[in-house]
């Protein structure tokens, strides 16, 4: 039974890490399986297509970020404070692709968002559940901030929500465009500017 499940499990290692490089277009079940030591046969064992695949990809890589994003913004201290602590998290992240690689790679959910915007609608479904759970953990934070004092009430809201989240994945593809993860080193201040909040 566990060598089942550890199989299971290097077919969706291997998609997400793939995938993140690569993109779903140009990858096909073969190569996952080739990438994760397992038989093209045992593939439609675990998963009925390699769009079921790519929803468990997703999931995985969320499950590992999602860890990220409530430890941050659930933590101790002034909202503001929290939201950075993630924010500048997100950041490391893609500095230590870069160094591990020596490419960018960017947010597996993004680059899924941008590649499959009419396809798939099953991967495209819980892309959007996941954007929009990152939106509210965004809000959240910013009604702490509203009530802090640190952001104008008027800003705390879903939208503004929505505007970090979009500024954040904005600024990582342009880091992957261009390999370069320096291109993140504006996030914080223009993130401070969207939020009319004092530096």
């Amino acid at each position: 039974m566990g060598r089942t499940s550890t199989a299971r499990d290097r077919l969706i290692d291997a998609t997400g890490e793939l995938m993140q490089s690569r993109g779903y277009g140009s990858l096909g079940v073969a190569e996952i399986c080739a990438k994760a030591e397992v038989k093209k046969g045992s593939f439609y064992h675990f998963f009925e297509s390699k769009q079921a695949l790519t929803v468990e990809a997703v999931n995985a890589y969320w499950k590992a970020e999602r860890s990220c994003w409530t430890t941050e913004l659930a933590a101790a201290g002034p909202a503001l404070d929290r939201l950075r602590r993630l924010l500048d998290a997100m950041v490391r992240l893609q500095r230590r692709m870069k160094e591990a690689s020596g490419t960018v790679d960017g947010c597996l959910l993004g680059n899924l968002a941008l590649e499959l915007s009419t396809q798939e609608p099953a991967v495209r479904a819980r892309l959007e559940e996941i954007f929009d759970e990152q939106i509210a953990l965004v809000a959240a934070t910013l009604d702490d901030a509203a009530d802090e004092g640190t952001v104008p009430r008027e800003r705390a809201t879903a939208a503004t929500a929505r505007a970090v989240v979009a500024h954040l994945e904005g600024l990582v593809m342009f880091a992957k465009l261009k390999n370069d993860p320096a291109v993140l080193d504006d996030l914080w201040p223009h993130t401070l500017l969207l939020l009319g909040a004092a530096g």
